[in-house]
Order: C-alpha cells, then structure tokens, then sequence
C-alpha cells in the first residue's frame, strides 16, 4: 500500500474511535425534565408552584406600605426563610412608608413593586388612575382562590371589567373603640357602645376632671382614623357626624399618629377612642382592662395588597402576594401583631389553632350586619375632609377645647339651661362658614366633593384653604366662647 493510503486509513480509525467514547460518557446522563402544563393543587397553606422552569431573579422587593414595624419585622424574618424567597432569589424586603399622599408620586418615580395595607379607599384610588397590574399569574391564582370574595358583606377583592383582580385583602379589619375601664370607673364615665358617646357632655365630665377622655388619631397621618370619621360621616349624616367628630376630639386629645392614641388608652391616660379592630386586640394583651368594642354603625374593611405597574420583578412580586395570602397568614396570630386572616384556611395552621379568640371574633363577623358603607362617596370628599380636620381641629385644637370647656363648666353648674348647652355645642360642630376672595361658602359635603381633586393635587391651593378654614374655625370657637361668657 501506498503511504498515503496507510494515512487515511488510521484518520479514519481515530474518528470511529472518538465516537465511540463519546457515547459510552453520555449514555447515561439524566435529560432535562419538561414543565408540567397544571401546577399542584394547593394546601390549607401551601403556595402553589410555578408552572415554568425559567423562574425571574430579583434580589429585592421594594414595597410601599402603611404597616408599622411589628408587621414589617415578622414579614420579612418569614419570607426571606421561606421557599418562595429563594426560588425568586429575593433576599431582602425594603419597605417604605410614606403618609398615603406620597404614594403615587414614589409609584410614578420606578423603584417599587409592591403596595401592602393602607385600606381599600386608598388602593381603589390607586387602581383608578392606573397604578395596580392585574393578578394574573397562576401561581397568585391559586392562591386567591383560597381567599373569600366578602366578608359581611364588604369585599375582599377589587375586580376590574375584565374579572381580573387587581387587589386581595390579607386581613380583614373592623372599626370601633377600645375603652380603658380603670380610666372609666376613676371618673365615673360609662362604658361607650356608639361613636357619638365619645362626643357627649357626659364624657366631657372627665374634661373638667383635668383628664383627657378621648383619643384619636390624626386623620391626615392614619388611613384607619380617615376611615372611622368617613364611617361617622355616612352613619350619622354630614352636619351631625361633623359634630360627633370635632367634639370627639374636644373630648380629649388628637394624635400624630393611630398607635399614639392606642398607647395612651392602653396606659390610662385617655378613657376611650377611635381604633382598628387589630389595635384593640393588642390593648386587650397588654392591658387586660381595657376592652375592643364594635358599635352598631361600623363596617368591616379587607387590608389591601397589590403590584404596582412601576415594577419591574412582576413574577417575583406576585409570588410575595401570593405569599402573604397563603403561608404568610400565620403572622396574623403573632401576639405582637393581631389581625384577622383573608384566608379562612390559616386557622388550621398550629399558629392559628393557638389563637380561639381571633377565630371567635372572625366567625362574630361572619354574622355582622355592617352598615352600607359607600366607598365611592367616600373617595369622593376624601382629601377635602382630610386636610378640613387639620386646620379647623388639629391646628384649633386649643380653641376648640377652650370653648368647650367653658360650655361644659357653664351647662354643669347650671349656669345656662339643656336647650342652650345643645344649640351651642351644634354650632361649635357644625361645618364652617367661610369666605374666599370675598365669596361666602359653607363645608358641605358638595362643596367638598367640588375641590377634593384640586385639593389633593394643588398645593397652593391647599395651604390657602388650610389657612381660611384655620381662620374661620379660630373665630368660630372664640364666638361660641364669648357668647358663653356673656351668658354666665
């Protein structure tokens, strides 16, 4: 044979001899399993899984929230443990928590993935102008399936046109008073069932005792506060519930923020007030004299959570959604944090079984007739109404509780008669008369509804009508002080 014959054939021996180790290495390696096309069913608690094997990366959440830090502490010591943390590689929650105003302005910025709590008004705003994405991966699917539609009534989801739900509560929440009955019994104070009892003569004894009877949040700092004078306003009507609110507050003291006032009827300082269902759980734990009551005008909320459309980690945000209503309700049952379950299922978990007396009041609520409260008309005057109480009772508070006092002392010691002790409280409560750029305007609630958007929006606006209101109301409660005076 030739020599170049001799060199083709041994080319060709090399070649079959690679193939056959090839082989024989990959024989018998694993293939890659497909994705299933149905993800598993769900448990009491479990989160379903994904139904891809390509799984979004985001080693952050960004979330926007109205929680306080008990919440967000025991929040991301479990989900960070959890799972679904490290199938998404999320390894830090970053919260933040601006007042409810600031909200779309951080949205609109980029940054953020998440809303959480705040309340329904709050997030069906949001959802108006266009700030939440649609739930609708199927692993946040099947965990609001778990969650009920209502609860007495009051929903639990908000659905666009489609079907598509855009927000789901994790926690039900109810509104009433939480009383301190050693502050009750030292200044012979009756125990409170309706809204309007904090605002009555009978309370204003304390007053005159030198305590501070009542307790409430700033409705401009607490979405939970906004939300109780919203449901005294629709319960009672406008020019009452104005009443009922501004002597609340003449009653007692007016808070920077909702825990400042639960700490201080938990510490005896303030005799009763206006608090979340979950707060007066907590009082309850740490002041066993103290006592959560539901007054009959009251309704029930579902606390919100959602994905704003600025994110920019939608699957893994979904997951932490879907997270919370699932596997995440055992927090509710921590004794540092008291809330009811959206998902009725948590009360199978050993941390809900260890609570009967969240599931006894979940299960009173199951049968509560709450009031028809409108949250459409509620949004309507909302910023209106927000900004009116700070001037006219946070910034007068002085003022007002000046007057007051003074008709307390002049109707107790007999000085004037029942039917002018009434006339006269009714106009210290009643919506202002006012002027602006020599035009006079009374707070209805038409008037209010006409400038809440511009209110909320413009803020030189809104500063000029803090200052009239400001005005208006100082005079107003030195009118009443001095009638008084001439009257005793």
């Amino acid at each position: 044979m030739s020599k170049t014959l001799y060199i083709t054939i041994a080319i060709v021996i090399i070649i079959i001899a690679a193939i056959a180790v090839y082989y024989s290495q990959t024989a018998g390696r694993p293939q890659p399993s497909q994705p299933t096309s149905q993800p598993p069913p769900t448990t009491a608690t479990a989160t379903a899984q994904p139904t891809s094997t390509t799984v979004q990366q985001c080693p952050q959440l960004v979330i926007l929230t109205r929680h306080p830090t008990a919440i967000l502490n025991v929040t991301r010591t479990l989900f960070l443990s959890s799972d679904v943390a490290k199938r998404y590689g999320i390894k830090d929650l970053v919260f933040k928590n601006p007042p409810a105003s600031q909200w779309e302005a951080l949205i609109k910025q980029g940054g953020v993935d998440v809303a959480w709590g705040g309340g329904p008004t709050l997030f069906n705003v949001l959802y108006q102008d266009g700030f939440l994405l649609p739930l609708q991966g199927s692993e946040v699917k099947a965990a609001l399936s778990q969650v009920p539609d209502t609860v007495a009534g009051m929903p639990l989801k908000l659905k666009g046109p489609d079907g598509s739900v855009y927000w789901v509560a994790w926690a039900i929440s109810s509104f009433g008073i939480t009383v301190n009955l050693d502050f009750l019994n030292k200044t012979g104070l009756p125990i409170p069932r309706d809204w309007s009892d904090l605002a009555s003569f009978t309370f204003g004894k304390a007053l005159l005792q030198g305590y501070p009877a009542t307790s409430i949040g700033d409705i401009s700092r607490s979405t939970s506060s906004t939300r109780m004078a919203e449901i005294i306003l629709q319960a009672y009507g406008w020019d009452r519930g104005w009443r009922i609110i501004t002597l609340t507050a003449a009653n007692g003291k007016v808070w920077s923020s909702s825990e400042d006032a639960r700490d201080a009827i938990i510490r005896g300082d303030s005799g009763a007030g206006w608090t979340i269902d979950f707060y007066g759980y907590i009082a309850q734990l740490q002041n066993p004299h103290t006592r959560y009551i539901i007054p009959p005008n009251t309704t029930v909320n579902g606390d919100p959570i959602a994905v704003v459309n600025a994110t920019k980690c939608r699957q893994a945000a979904e997951a932490f959604v879907a997270w919370v209503i699932t596997d995440g309700q055992r927090m509710v049952f921590d004794k540092s944090i008291n809330r009811l379950p959206s998902n009725p299922n948590a009360f199978n978990t050993p941390e809900g079984q260890g609570r009967p007396d969240l599931k006894a009041v979940y299960q009173q609520l199951q049968g509560l007739h709450a009031m028809a409260f409108n949250d459409s008309l509620a949004m309507s005057y909302e910023q209106a109404i927000i900004y009116y109480f700070v001037a006219t009772i946070v910034q007068e508070q002085g003022d007002l509780q000046n007057a007051w006092k003074a008709l307390l002392q002049a109707y107790y010691s007999g000085k004037i008669n029942a039917t002018t002790a009434q006339r006269l409280a009714a106009e210290l409560g009643a919506p202002l008369q006012f002027k602006v750029n020599g035009t006079t305007y009374v707070f209805t609630q038409e008037y209010a509804q006409s400038i809440n958007s511009r209110i909320a929006k413009d803020a030189a606006f809104r500063d000029q009508m803090i200052a009239i209101w400001r005005d208006a109301a100082r005079d107003k409660y030195l009118a009443v002080l001095n009638e008084i005076n001439s009257l005793s």
